[in-house]
């Protein structure tokens, strides 16, 4: 959520005019309240200003992001050309199609139940075959 100054500095006042009207029953004088108000009102500025760039940097940091995040691999194809690691890829080259294609859906959040419908294999058949492939990258990784 942005930081909305208007809303703060009203919440601020707010909670100030309670502090003074409770300072001036227990007697404290008005030259300590302003002295007091002066210095609360600069600690909210300086918070505001923290806000602000933190809010600023948030932005900055997703907006890099979205340029620096890789393109989804849709097909098999896809995914192979965007394996840069060699060894990775002379492992994968060698393991079938359906076997990736069926990697790819786990990643995609599908599960077991649901990739076994769309490919006609059994639920058992997919846990095997994702077992078997992860067993393959462990040797590597």
């Amino acid at each position: 959520m942005a930081y909305n100054k208007a809303r703060e500095e009203r919440k601020w006042r707010l909670w100030k005019e309670a502090e003074e009207k409770q300072l001036r029953s227990l007697g404290v004088s008005e030259n300590d309240i302003e002295k007091l108000r002066v210095h609360d009102w600069a600690v909210f500025n300086s918070d505001r200003r923290y806000y602000e760039k933190l809010q600023d940097a948030g932005t900055y940091l997703e907006e890099v992001a979205e340029d620096t995040a890789q393109p989804e691999a849709k097909t098999v194809e896809e995914f192979l050309d965007s394996i840069e690691n060699q060894r990775l890829y002379q492992v994968l080259i060698k393991v079938d199609r359906l076997t990736i294609q069926i990697a790819l859906w786990k990643m995609d959040g599908y599960s077991s139940m649901e990739i076994s419908e769309k490919c006609g294999l059994s639920v058992s058949a997919i846990n095997f075959r994702v077992w078997h492939l992860r067993e393959k990258l462990k040797n590597i990784l």
